[in-house]
């Protein structure tokens, strides 16, 4: 096995490397150094928490030399807010030895605070698209100077809609320059970015998106609703020794506040949550909460949670099944990290089944499923989705769904039914005294009216 000390680095960096307790390095880093250090455009496909961030960083941070010049050489694009931090934090951690300037920006913030600290000169802008492109198009960023550019997460920026976004930034970049990216899939859309924009790219593949990882226990629960799985969770989390630090997935915002309030009466100084309908601050600090300990539970959806390095995570719980195969192995990866042993629990209902059973056929697993708990409640409440749907059979004028209107429709009033002929004043003007017959005859109207 190879070492950090093998990649012939700076005193610095190696004192930094040594300041985290890094030894060898994962594969991911191992593999990617040589062809980012040789200036090739690279793709990367990895799990997450492999050690992607440093993978990159290391050989950049090698090469880059000390400058005064104000304009940045490397940008680094992730999808969310969280993930600028973390990488800003990450890079910081790197060159606590080297003078490097960073500077993360994304939206939800005042963008002139952003474009003070960009006239002070940086080395390293990393960034979500949406702001990026924002700071390009007022000309408060000139990206003349970029020499590398590294996309992170690039299959969930393409999920998330960013693609307009990434074109255009494309278009913005200097033509000479090193492409990097990393993605944990390899989707169709991902493919078409790489034949459009990358220069015979070399391929590196580390553990293929459907590959168990062999540090991680999985198990399963038959469930037949939401609010069973609730009981059932309540119940698991009561041994506080054993979940001791459990991520929980839903697959949306809905779920995860429905869950967080049945949880919150229970586990109330325990419990955090984030969805990407919360504030930015609210997001950044249940994530450092429940990653110093502080929060024992997090409910987290795929997107928020998606590639946060988040410490020693004793089991992830998948409290919906995910839709896409890939994002179960997504979550199944924030635990067994760094060679812990980790523990994962999925929830499946009757609907959900055919799900789970995609998510093995990926694995070419069977995830064993574990004989539900005498002493939990068997639910009766149903979600609004859970209820049947009422069906009128034979009814002609019933409506379908996608014909019928809105929550706002409504019949007009007769007041409303009404059409506007003008000011009445006008019209009963109009009506008591007639255009007379004759041209020029003034007294006709009065004459006709006596009669």
């Amino acid at each position: 096995m190879s070492t950090f000390k093998e990649f012939n680095l700076s005193n610095q960096l190696n004192y930094a490397i040594d300041d985290l307790g890094f030894v060898n390095p994962t594969p991911i880093q191992e593999k990617s150094f040589p062809v980012i250090l040789s200036g090739k455009d690279m793709v990367g496909i990895a799990q997450t928490g492999t050690g992607k961030t440093f993978a990159y960083m290391l050989p950049i941070l090698r090469e880059l030399k000390f400058s005064k010049q104000l304009t940045p050489r490397v940008l680094v694009l992730v999808p969310t807010r969280e993930l600028v931090l973390q990488v800003v934090e990450e890079i910081e951690k790197l060159s606590t030895y080297i003078n490097v300037r960073v500077l993360g920006v994304y939206g939800g913030t005042n963008i002139n605070t952003q474009k003070q600290a960009i006239a002070q000169g940086i080395d390293i802008i990393v960034a979500t698209p949406g702001r990026l492109y924002d700071l390009a198009l007022s000309r408060a960023l000139k990206l003349k100077s970029m020499q590398k550019l590294v996309i992170d997460e690039v299959d969930v920026m393409l999920d998330l809609g960013f693609r307009f976004q990434l074109m255009n930034i494309f278009e913005i970049l200097p033509e000479r320059r090193q492409n990097i990216m990393f993605s944990a899939t390899m989707t169709d859309d991902v493919e078409k970015l790489i034949n459009d924009y990358f220069i015979v790219p070399e391929k590196i593949s580390i553990a293929v998106s459907g590959t168990p990882l062999d540090n991680i226990s999985q198990q399963g629960y038959s469930v037949p609703n939401f609010y069973t799985k609730v009981n059932l969770l309540i119940h698991l989390l009561k041994d506080k020794d054993e979940f001791n630090k459990v991520l929980v997935f839903v697959s949306n915002k809905k779920s995860a506040d429905r869950l967080f309030e049945a949880l919150q009466e229970i586990y109330d100084s325990e419990l955090c949550v984030i969805h990407s309908n919360k504030t930015q601050n609210y997001r950044i600090r249940s994530i450092r909460q429940f990653d110093a300990g502080e929060n024992r539970i997090l409910v987290a959806t795929d997107v928020m949670a998606r590639g946060l390095d988040l410490d020693e995570i004793s089991h992830v719980i998948n409290f919906d099944t995910p839709s896409f195969p890939e994002n179960y192995m997504h979550r199944i990866g924030r635990t067994g990290r760094a060679e812990h042993e980790g523990k994962t629990i999925l929830f499946f209902t009757e609907r959900e089944k055919q799900l789970k059973e995609s998510i093995e056929g990926l694995m070419k697993y069977e995830i064993p499923t574990i004989e539900f708990p005498i002493e939990v409640e068997i639910s009766d409440q149903l979600t609004p989705e859970e209820r049947p749907k009422e069906v009128e059979i034979n009814n002609p004028h019933k409506k379908n769904d996608l014909d019928a209107p809105g929550p706002a429709f409504h019949e007009k009033s007769e007041k409303n039914s009404k059409t506007n002929q003008g000011g009445s004043y006008r019209r009963e003007i109009a009506k008591k005294y007639k255009k007379p017959k004759t041209r020029g005859d003034k007294n006709y109207n009065k004459r006709n009216k006596k009669k």
